[in-house]
């Protein structure tokens, strides 16, 4: 927080007599690789009401708790600070966006890296910034869990009794079998009930 705070510090003392707009954003993370070629971007797009003519760059070096301007561009010209080596760090304005290119990146270009935007009515806009890591490796994210697949009914019933649901057309059936069965049994012991008692006897006989 103490580099960040500097960087505040250091941006009123360049662009003291304006008025200052802040703008809340989480501060970015970037992790490039050593000696690799890492943008970061000032855009000025979402901004509303404002036309950007130009931006300042600034960076907070986090081991040696110190702010730095690197510089100024304009859609003209950029200008860079003292001691800040133009080889490495190159200013792109484009329409609606400012980019800082910063080349061979290095342990030591550690920090927050933070940009100003400049409009036609001495209004500026400072945004938090981003956090350059090179050679840390990233956090790895928790992994994505796929929800599980909605159960399917075994149950295949019509459209037309689907609200009666699938159990009356298995009990029905079911009910209507026992109920011939017993009417069967039933009969047959009304029959063999009234026979004579001769009957039975050559009925049992016979058997």
């Amino acid at each position: 927080m103490i580099p960040l705070a500097w960087t505040l510090l250091t941006v009123l003392l360049w662009t003291s007599g304006s008025s200052h707009i802040l703008q809340q954003e989480p501060v970015n993370r970037l992790y490039p690789k050593i000696l690799s070629t890492e943008e970061i971007v000032c855009d000025c797009a979402n901004i509303a009401n404002m036309s950007c003519d130009s931006v300042y760059w600034f960076r907070s070096i986090s081991n040696h708790r110190r702010s730095e301007f690197l510089g100024k561009c304009t859609i003209v010209r950029p200008t860079y600070g003292a001691n800040v080596d133009s080889t490495r760090f190159k200013f792109i304005s484009k329409t609606l966006s400012f980019t800082l290119r910063i080349i061979n990146v290095t342990e030591e270009d550690t920090g927050i890296y933070s940009c100003v935007l400049k409009g036609r009515k001495n209004i500026e806009m400072w945004k938090p910034g981003t956090l350059l890591l090179p050679g840390v490796t990233p956090p790895t994210l928790p992994p994505k869990t796929n929800p599980k697949p909605p159960v399917k009914s075994v149950c295949r019933c019509s459209k037309k009794n689907s609200s009666q649901g699938c159990g009356s057309l298995v009990l029905w059936p079911l009910v209507g079998l026992i109920a011939a069965i017993a009417l069967a049994l039933i009969c047959t012991l009304y029959y063999f009930s009234r026979l004579p008692k001769k009957c039975r006897h050559h009925f049992v006989k016979r058997r």
